[in-house]
């Protein structure tokens, strides 16, 4: 497997993670909700995220990786079911959803760990944490993929940016 497909998942389930218990985060903190509930809300949304999206990559990989592995076998007119192509095909979709989830999961805790150890202010820090590891995302995105690291940069800042201003304006703060 190669290493960009591999990040592509360190991305996807990073943004994932980040961005959803970051909105959940926003959510439940201008709710008026205290730091231990926060923490909950945080805990509760990274395990759901973590599951779904590694059994979602593991559904969607194994149809995709499947379907080319059929298309091997036809002119060769025998089933690839013990080989090593069929092998690696399958430590390819449990690897794939690994990383995603664990990405998920992985990236749900930077914008809860404020509310754990702060008393006060702990929303603005998750705010900035998670827009300081988004930049780091943009970098390995950029890097990653050989295009340029500052678009990829300012890419998932708006993005975090977004999700703030979105979640923000329809809790009504």
């Amino acid at each position: 497997m190669s290493k960009a497909e591999q990040g592509r998942y360190v991305i996807l389930g990073g943004i994932d993670g980040i961005l959803a218990v970051l909105g959940g985060v926003i959510g439940a903190s201008t709710a008026g909700t205290a730091y231990h509930g926060v923490v909950h809300v945080g805990i509760g949304v990274a395990i759901a995220l973590a599951i779904t999206n590694g059994i979602g990559s593991y559904l969607a990989e194994s149809t995709v990786e499947y379907a080319k592995l059929a298309e091997k076998e036809r002119p060769l007119l025998r089933r690839l079911t013990g080989t090593k192509i069929e092998t690696r095909t399958r430590r390819k979709i449990y690897l794939d959803s690994i990383t995603h989830g664990g990405s998920s999961f992985a990236g749900s805790l930077i914008p809860i760990l404020p509310f754990v150890f702060m008393t006060s202010g702990a929303l603005w820090v998750s705010i900035v944490a998670s827009l300081a590891a988004l930049v780091t995302l943009g970098i390995y995105s950029g890097k990653l993929s050989g295009q340029s690291v500052v678009a990829s940069v300012v890419k998932m800042i708006v993005l975090g940016i977004l999700v703030v201003v979105l979640v923000t304006l329809v809790g009504g703060n």
